[in-house]
């Protein structure tokens, strides 16, 4: 059973663009939030083979490690033609000064390793939300489109070679509230986040009176 989430959380994150995105979707709910980055807290190592699994390593290590609540995303970039990948990799492609400029790269010079004319792709977004006690809730979004030459210099990570279906633009071209912005009243939202976001919300919060 969905437990409810009020008043302060913290957030498994050290990355900046994350945390920006998690705050603007707890910002209707009232929920107080402090990353685990603001906190000094260390990234625990990421053992697990899935999204879901990663996620609830860092979800759990910021329970444990502050006594509160933590919400933790694990997610990534999975390219049909090149199995999957960068998938749970995808911050790793990027290397330890997260130059994604070389990861996107990489992706492309893959594909033409492979001589692979296809180029459609997924974001996939795990979030969970970890008790102290050791509770866990899992919530997964996707959002499927297809890779282009990179354009655009909002978002993050690899915003500006994806493409959603049904849009012109990539993610890297939109601004903050087209991607990851949730229309409460239709229950949608573009980004692999937000349709994430919006199950845990529908199961765990509720709006700030």
């Amino acid at each position: 059973m969905s437990r409810r989430l009020t008043g302060k959380v913290a957030i498994a994150t050290h990355n900046a663009g994350k945390l920006a995105e998690m705050r603007e979707l707890l910002a209707p709910f009232g929920i107080e939030a402090v990353s685990a980055g603001e906190l000094g807290l260390p990234e625990p190592e990421e053992t697990g083979t899935m999204f879901a699994e990663n996620a609830a390593i860092k979800a759990k290590a910021a329970a444990d490690a502050t006594g509160l609540p933590a919400f933790a995303d694990d997610s990534g970039l999975c390219v049909d033609a090149l199995d999957g990948a960068p998938g749970i990799f995808s911050a790793r492609w990027a290397g330890p000064t997260k130059d994604f400029t070389g990861a996107m790269a990489r992706i492309f010079a893959e594909l033409d390793r492979r001589g692979a004319a296809e180029r459609r792709a997924h974001f996939v977004s795990a979030l969970v939300l970890a008790w102290p006690d050791g509770h866990t809730e899992l919530f997964e979004g996707r959002v499927f489109g297809e890779l282009v030459a990179a354009r655009g210099s909002a978002g993050f990570g690899y915003d500006p070679i994806f493409r959603p279906d049904g849009h012109e633009r990539t993610f890297g071209e939109m601004t903050a509230d087209e991607k990851h912005g949730v229309d409460w009243q239709k229950g949608a939202g573009l980004s692999h986040r937000a349709r994430a976001f919006i199950d845990l919300s529908r199961a765990c919060l509720a709006p700030a009176s």
